[in-house]
């Protein structure tokens, strides 16, 4: 593998897994059918091995940016469309879900918004893997701890997929930052987002969940 290219195999999981909980979902929670999700997927896989194996990895970059940002667009809007529905039965539906099926469906959701955020932030972060190789001193969406700290780290250290992970999960938790500080307007938006979406899902679905299971 080309030297300064980060490996994608944790973000292809990353992305069968976001697949993978499209597909427990049933069919009328879903924003777009079922086969859409699994051609950008399969895109998106391509591209990531285009870009650690192919010589022109200029070019796979940016397919895999338009790709990646695709899915991330098209999880939370599924997951969005799902919260709805779940909201909906709750408080206003004919059939009233179980326990159960309310406490599946908000991890389901919980767990894809942070995957989807994750993958976002990592492709929107200072133009994305390309530009933060290009140019790594391009103005940055957050500060990481490390970068404000460079004695304590090695030499030439970048944000990887797993930072921005920790970064969307702390956000998805504690519904506030905790060692990435937001610089940017669309960080801090997005980061408000997520924010709302983890706080809907855990007070009105998780806490209904409890509430029933517990009854």
């Amino acid at each position: 593998m080309t030297s300064g290219i980060e490996p994608r195999w944790h973000i292809m999981l990353t992305v069968l897994v976001l697949l993978g909980l499209n597909v427990v979902l049933p069919e009328h929670h879903r924003a777009m059918p079922l086969w859409v999700s699994v051609a950008v997927v399969v895109i998106a896989c391509l591209a990531m091995a285009g870009v650690s194996w192919a010589a022109d990895k200029p070019r796979w970059l940016r397919i895999e940016t338009a790709i990646m940002r695709t899915i991330a667009v098209i999880a939370l809007a599924t997951q969005v469309v799902s919260l709805a529905t779940v909201i909906h039965q709750i408080v206003g539906g004919a059939a009233r879900p179980s326990g159960l099926t309310l406490l599946t469906s908000g991890l389901n959701v919980w767990t894809s918004v942070v995957l989807a955020f994750a993958v976002l932030f990592w492709q929107l972060d200072r133009g994305g893997p390309a530009g933060r190789m290009d140019d790594p001193g391009r103005q940055a969406d957050w500060l990481f701890p490390e970068a404000a700290n460079p004695d304590a780290v090695r030499p030439g250290w970048q944000p990887m997929f797993v930072d921005y992970l920790f970064l969307s999960f702390s956000t998805a938790t504690a519904f506030s930052t905790t060692d990435a500080v937001p610089l940017t307007s669309r960080a801090k938006l997005l980061m408000m987002l997520e924010a709302a979406i983890a706080l809907a899902t855990l007070v009105v679905v998780a806490s209904r969940a409890i509430n029933v299971l517990g009854s």
